[in-house]
Formats: structure tokens, C-alpha cells, sequence
């Protein structure tokens, strides 16, 4: 889903920041005091609904192949929320795991394929104990706003030409997004800290 041929991308992007995120240009509406709110799938019947009980944090967009991405986006919108505040309120047997393989468990419903969750099983990754989630699932008012762009050069790998990736790089910033091609440098540092701190405890010697 959210995958399209080279053509495509080239006639449909054309200068339009609309095609890089449905959200992407809307109002930042977010809320210091913004308790959380319900994702809810497209099922138009018997829609998986998840509630969440807390604000978003770290949202923005990513621009790689297996995190879900409304048809015609180039990128998804993801934050991510602990893992204690996310229950599935209804119709949790339609939900099934995308790739078991995968480093983020993601579930999507069987039936519309839209992913709700992402959780992350491992305790020795550096962002356990968070689960990723879709703000533009909710009809409610206040998550916050995206950040910044990650993985944005894997677009490419989904069709998108490389000589437009300068002119892509200039819209996501006239969106007062940041492009990176891995996470925000601040992501960055949480990662490299946990393994420096998993490192130690596991009794290796780690040298500056």
C-alpha cells in the first residue's frame, strides 16, 4: 500500500506538498494539554478502534517501505506514545501481525490493511517500551504536531526518482520539516545511548 511506479511519482509529486503527506501542510493544531484520543481503522463496518491515553511524541513523517502510508504519499506520519497507554477497544480479532520478522511488530486490520500499531518486543532496542501509532487515524483534535521527515532518501526504493530529491528536500523544509535520511539527530542520541549503556552493563569496556 502507498507504493507506486516511477511515473506516477514523477506526475503526481510535480511540486505539490499535498502528495508528500495528506497532513503534511494542515494547521499544527497540537496541545500542550492534549490527553490523548481513538485511532479507528477505514473499515467503514466493524472498525478496529484503539485508544490512547496520553499525547504523541516524536511525531513525523518516514519515508521507508514498511511503515503504512495513505494511497498516493510518499511518506507516513508516525509518532510514537509508552506502550502502557494503548489499548484496542474493539474488534481486536480483526488485528494481525504484518511481518513477525520485522524489529517493529506492526498490526494492521485484516480487512482494510491500515497498520494501528507498532510495538517493539525486544528489551534490548533502544525504543522499548513505546509503541508507534498513526495520529491522522483520530478525529481527535490536539496530538502533536509532525517534527521533522525521517528516512527520507528511501523514497526511492518506492519509485520516487533521485534527481527530484533536491526539489523534495526543499518542499518538506518549506514545511518546517527537516529531511534526514536516518531519525532526528535527537532519536539519534537515545539510540546510541541505550547501546552505550547496554554495552556497560554487559560488562564491555567502552572507550570516547
Amino acid at each position: 500500500m502507498g507504493r507506486y511506479d516511477r511515473e506516477t511519482a514523477v506526475h503526481a509529486f510535480d511540486g505539490q506538498s499535498r502528495v508528500i503527506h495528506p497532513c503534511a501542510a494542515q494547521a499544527k493544531d497540537d496541545k500542550p494539554d492534549f490527553q490523548g484520543g481513538t485511532l479507528r481503522c477505514h473499515c467503514h463496518d466493524s472498525p478496529v478502534l484503539v485508544q490512547i491515553n496520553t499525547q504523541s511524541q516524536h511525531n513525523h513523517l518516514c519515508g521507508c517501505s514498511r511503515c503504512w502510508k495513505p494511497d498516493g504519499a510518499l511518506f507516513s506520519q508516525i509518532a510514537v506514545v509508552p506502550r502502557d497507554a494503548v489499548t484496542v477497544v474493539e474488534n481486536a480479532d480483526k488485528l494481525g501481525l504484518v511481518d513477525p520478522a520485522a524489529v517493529i511488530q506492526r498490526y494492521a486490520c485484516r480487512d482494510c490493511g491500515v497498520h494501528l500499531v507498532g510495538r517493539i518486543e525486544s528489551k534490548s532496542h533502544g525504543f522499548y517500551g513505546l509503541d508507534f501509532i498513526h495520529t491522522e487515524l483520530s478525529a481527535d483534535i490536539g496530538w502533536s504536531a509532525p517534527l521533522f521527515a525521517a528516512y527520507v532518501s528511501s523514497v526511492v526504493e518506492a519509485g520516487f526518482p533521485p534527481e527530484q530529491m533536491p526539489h523534495l528536500r526543499r518542499q518538506l523544509r518549506a514545511l518546517g520539516l527537516e529531511p534526514y535520511d536516518c531519525l532526528s539527530p535527537d532519536l539519534m542520541d537515545v539510540i546510541s545511548h541505550h547501546a552505550y549503556v547496554r554495552r556497560r552493563s554487559e560488562g564491555e569496556r567502552v572507550s570516547a
